[in-house]
């Protein structure tokens, strides 16, 4: 029997409306210099980017719930829903949460859906909004759940929570919590640093509700300078089409552009940041400037002997392999 769980995002919506207002209105009566607040047409791109999510999701969620009604009903185990069962479900989901966010940050064909969440330059309330188009990379990190005999259902309620938690900690209104709430959970300073483009900053902080699985892992920072958001090569576009897909369309050119299966391999499964080797045959002679030949007198002898530097010779440096077209 289908289990009977409430929409918590549905339910959150008027919740996610005043939190937002609120957040505008303090920029406008207490700005902050330092802060990255709000522009128009970034938080309409990102409003703009979440509605789309929804239509999409509903596209994916198809094929994805007949995948995992098929594991379901093939695995003897069951979960019953109960309040405490709820619980474990909800701490199981956020640890395979953990490290389906961490796989989407170190493997590029899912970055390529990530990215999208990170394209913004500003980080406010309305950053939680912008979601990808292509989310159907997401469901196989949930598959041991619905093996261990979560119905999909519940596990929906799940993700459905651990989104609503995400939603108020995209913001720079919020400072340091009391440091128990710091160690434990996910807080506005620890999403912060995740949406940073320095470099001690990149790829930290991926936990959802909880921030254990990062101390755990080896994934934490604490924040400490001011981060400065977006990616490291920004897309400077408002264009919601190419926010969804501009990685995707990077990875294409790229792929194009190896000169080897490895090489194309590397550009899909590998990190954003990957390149390959210089290829042996990538090189450019450099010319290095040699000394006309130089005669030598002998000091003595009956007959002078002539000495001449070598033929002037070129020296080649590999050149560097062209740089990825990704954005980080």
């Amino acid at each position: 029997m289908e289990p009977n769980l409430p929409d918590v995002v549905l339910w959150s919506i008027p919740a996610f409306v005043l939190l937002t207002v609120i957040e505008m209105v303090s920029y406008r009566f207490h700005p902050d210099e330092d802060a990255a607040g709000y522009d128009t047409k970034d938080a309409a791109t990102s409003l703009t980017m979440g509605l789309g999510s929804l239509g999409f999701d509903l596209l994916w969620k198809i094929p994805i719930l007949a995948v995992y009604m098929g594991v379901y009903e093939l695995t003897p185990l069951r979960v019953p829903v109960l309040w405490w069962t709820v619980l474990l479900m909800l701490l199981a989901q956020d640890f395979f949460y953990y490290w389906s966010h961490r796989g989407h940050h170190v493997i590029r064909i899912l970055w390529a859906c990530h990215v999208v969440h990170h394209s913004s330059e500003k980080f406010n309330l309305t950053t939680a909004l912008r979601q990808p188009w292509t989310s159907a990379t997401v469901w196989p990190f949930y598959l041991p759940l619905i093996a261990c005999g979560v119905h999909p259902a519940a596990l929906a309620f799940c993700q459905s929570a651990n989104l609503v938690y995400q939603f108020w900690v995209h913001t720079e209104r919020v400072g340091k919590l009391p440091r128990p709430f710091e160690y434990v959970l996910n807080t506005p300073s620890h999403h912060r640093v995740h949406h940073a483009s320095q470099g001690g900053y990149l790829d930290r902080n991926y936990g959802g509700i909880l921030i254990i699985w990062d101390r755990m892992f080896g994934s934490f920072a604490a924040e400490t300078e001011r981060p400065v958001y977006g990616l490291t090569k920004n897309i400077a576009t408002h264009n919601p089409l190419r926010v969804a897909t501009h990685e995707y369309a990077a990875i294409a050119r790229d792929v194009r552009a190896a000169g080897s299966w490895s090489e194309r391999a590397g550009r899909v499964f590998r990190g954003p940041g990957w390149q390959p080797a210089p290829r042996p045959g990538a090189e450019a002679a450099v010319a290095v400037p040699v000394p006309a030949p130089v005669s030598v007198e002998a000091a003595a002898g009956p007959a002078p002997a002539r000495v001449e530097a070598p033929a002037p010779a070129s020296v080649t440096a590999a050149a560097p392999a062209p740089a990825p077209e990704h954005t980080r």
